[in-house]
């Protein structure tokens, strides 16, 4: 225990994580509670740090409050895969458990680089858990005080060199894992064994949530800015020889709250590549000691940073790790979308990047996207990569094989020539019906924004280009609004916050622009907006750059004094 533990009053959730016996609880016994279809007591927070979130169908929480039943209690869900990577055989196995186990039918892909079951009722969890384990897949430490699953650029082109990066994408998450054998215990029915310490992560956890990335430059697909954590891949002739470490990255806030703030990360310098772990190891245990532990709201590593300074914080890692950082190498983004369509690696074999609409594999009437995903899992030789953005590749197919697999994409939908650039570049979060936390509609809104936001394209002249456009149904964050060029944060049903000027390569925070307003009015503004920079931008200049060099909104350089101001 930190001396800020012994000195200040911590958050319930402080008690919640020092009573759980290392994370079980009494989650056992609720299994089989058969009274309610839902987790009590302290068990609703700790089945997170297991991949779980409790929601209900907030459609039909009105209608079963007035038939006197509890809510639709299910779980969501989300699998730990590092780099997004996972094989044709695990695909069959998480599309038929979707299909018979869920109430929803679909695979989700996550801006987490991994896919969500949602809608498990509790009869299914255990048998979901074997399943996945069946299979080499767990969703130990995707939610919860952790670090959570680590992101890796999908870069199909430089094979050799993505090999690399996720090789330690893997080894990071492995590193950083809880080592209490709860997830084993609960789930898997495994020996039950006395745990006694979590030596990197604590006997009381992290502070708070913690998130972690592999990126390989010049492509900025995982957001580095999002992450506490970032490792920047650093290569010379084609091979990985070390990471520039970003830290502090974050996009969390709390409306009403200008104690909260997205923040971008901050760069530490450059490390050897064998010095990996024990930077990352030490990252996390300074925040672990250093993190405020009793506002979970200024919890998270942006805050610490801010709190008690950036070079304190390096020094400390440094003093730990028995590192020094380096001087940053250069490097450059220049991009962070998926290159959608067939490309070739310099291994010789093809890669396939498809375009799912905020990641939700379903079948739908004339576009059968989970059968097509099915189909090409039964015949596909390579693997499928799961990106940043909510799209999938399909890996490794030999030139042989290219013809096949593209007929079925078609086929079903896969592959959709009239996807516009302006589809390809917007984003959303689930929100309603199944987050809890949702304000506002953000999945199910995007398709009708986004035809709105193309017909102000087409009407200004421009229906080629497009605005990173990103919308989320709470200020949580998980969409990455807070890096869009247009963000719109949830605020209330049919109201958001508009923010304007984040830029296309993710380094820049946008700034708000209108507040708690409906369609009726940010679309006018954007109208205007999109008006102005077809005509007055600069050669190549992205809207999120003119807006704030035409002075629309000021630009955010230091979070802490500049997004609220």
């Amino acid at each position: 225990m930190s001396e800020q533990d012994k000195t200040v009053k911590l958050s319930d959730n402080e008690r919640l994580k020092r009573e759980s016996n290392f994370l079980r609880g009494t989650i056992e016994a609720d299994l089989q509670d058969e009274i309610t279809g839902g987790f009590t007591a302290d068990n609703f927070q700790l089945i997170r740090f297991h991949g779980m979130y409790q929601q209900d169908d907030r459609d039909i929480r009105g209608e079963r409050a007035k038939q006197k039943l509890e809510p639709l209690h299910n779980v969501m869900l989300r699998a730990r895969m590092p780099g997004g990577i996972i094989n044709p055989d695990q695909w069959l196995a998480i599309d038929k458990f979707a299909e018979e186990k869920t109430m929803y039918g679909s695979i989700r892909l996550t801006t987490r680089q991994t896919f969500q079951f949602h809608g498990v009722l509790k009869p299914n969890i255990k048998g979901m858990h074997q399943m996945l384990d069946s299979v080499g897949i767990d969703s130990i430490a995707t939610a919860g005080d952790v670090n959570r699953n680590v992101l890796c650029t999908t870069n199909p082109i430089e094979s050799e060199l993505h090999q690399e990066a996720y090789e330690w994408a893997t080894k990071i998450s492995e590193h950083l894992l809880p080592r209490t054998r709860a997830y084993a215990e609960i789930w898997l029915d495994g020996e039950k064994s006395e745990t006694t310490e979590e030596p990197i992560l604590g006997s009381n956890y992290l502070p708070r949530k913690f998130k972690t990335t592999v990126v390989i430059p010049p492509n900025n697909d995982v957001d580095v800015h999002a992450n506490d954590l970032n490792f920047i891949a650093i290569s010379e002739n084609g091979k990985l020889v070390g990471f520039n470490v970003l830290v502090g990255g974050g996009l969390a806030m709390t409306h009403g709250d200008t104690a909260t703030y997205p923040r971008k990360a901050d760069d530490f310098g450059f490390i050897p590549v064998e010095h990996t772990l024990a930077i990352a190891e030490h990252v996390v245990s300074v925040q672990r000691d250093w993190g405020n532990r009793s506002n979970r709201k200024n919890a998270k590593t942006k805050y610490t940073l801010d709190r008690v300074g950036v070079n304190a914080f390096r020094e400390e890692v440094e003093s730990r790790a028995g590192v020094k950082f380096e001087t940053s190498r250069p490097y450059e983004f220049t991009t962070r979308g998926d290159n959608i369509g067939w490309v070739e690696g310099i291994d010789g074999k093809h890669h396939l990047a498809l375009f799912i609409q905020s990641g939700r594999i379903l079948d739908y009437p004339g576009k059968t996207l989970k059968t097509g995903c099915r189909e090409i899992a039964k015949i596909h030789q390579g693997d499928f990569r799961m990106t940043a953005n909510q799209n999938l590749i399909i890996a490794g197919v030999p030139t042989e094989q290219k013809s096949a697999i593209e007929k079925l994409a078609r086929e079903h939908g896969l592959i959709d020539d009239s996807h516009s650039n302006q589809q390809k570049n917007s984003m959303a979060c689930v929100a309603l019906p199944t987050c809890p936390l949702a304000m506002a509609e953000s999945e199910r809104y995007l398709p009708s924004l986004v035809e709105k936001v193309e017909g102000l394209l087409t009407k200004h002249g421009i229906a080629d280009d497009n605005i990173i456009l990103r919308v989320i149904g709470c200020p949580n964050g998980c969409g990455r609004a807070m890096l869009a060029e247009v963000g719109l944060v949830g605020k209330g049903p049919g109201k958001y916050n508009m923010h304007l000027g984040g830029n296309r390569i993710g380094t820049r925070v946008p700034k708000l622009y209108k507040e708690n307003v409906s369609e009726d009015i940010f679309l006018p503004e954007l109208d205007n907006l999109i008006g102005r920079w077809a005509t007055e931008r600069n050669e190549g200049e992205c809207f999120g750059d003119f807006v704030i060099r035409a002075g629309i909104v000021q630009e955010v350089k230091i979070s802490k004094t500049d997004f609220h101001s």
